[in-house]
């Protein structure tokens, strides 16, 4: 317990803030519950739209309100929206794109790891005549 009445008001300030915060994290996770369900009925595209834009307007408020993390808001409606889009694709399409963008990330790997190496080379032989002619003068 607090022995000062300023730190028994910071106490009493701070837990009316804790349900504050605690009532805003619950309505966004109440909104992806509902949108949970909603998919699960197979509801109308606008009905996901509409619940989509209400579940983004929640969580930037609270990012704005420093209640969340504005990393954790952003992967909040990326899950949200992989939710929704996945819903409305065929699972075959999503197979096809994985093989592909596995197929193009070893090539372009192997492409850095050489431009790398180049530019190093050409960087040392610089510094080195530039240190030449200082010396010169």
């Amino acid at each position: 317990m607090p022995n000062k009445k300023n730190a028994e008001k910071a106490l009493r300030q701070s837990k009316k803030r804790q349900q504050a915060n605690d009532k805003i994290r619950f309505s966004i996770h109440d909104m992806k519950r509902k949108i949970r369900k909603a998919l699960e009925s197979s509801a109308s595209a606008d009905e996901l739209q509409n619940l989509y834009k209400q579940a983004q307007i929640l969580l930037d408020k609270a990012t704005k309100n420093n209640v969340i993390k504005k990393n954790n808001a952003s992967r909040k409606k990326a899950s949200i929206s992989n939710m929704i889009s996945k819903s409305s694709k065929p699972d075959n399409s999503t197979t096809k794109k994985v093989a592909t963008k596995k197929a193009t990330t070893k090539k372009t790997t192997t492409k850095k790891v050489a431009t790398k190496k180049a530019t190093t080379k050409k960087t040392t032989t610089k510094k080195v005549a530039t240190k030449k002619a200082t010396a010169k003068k």
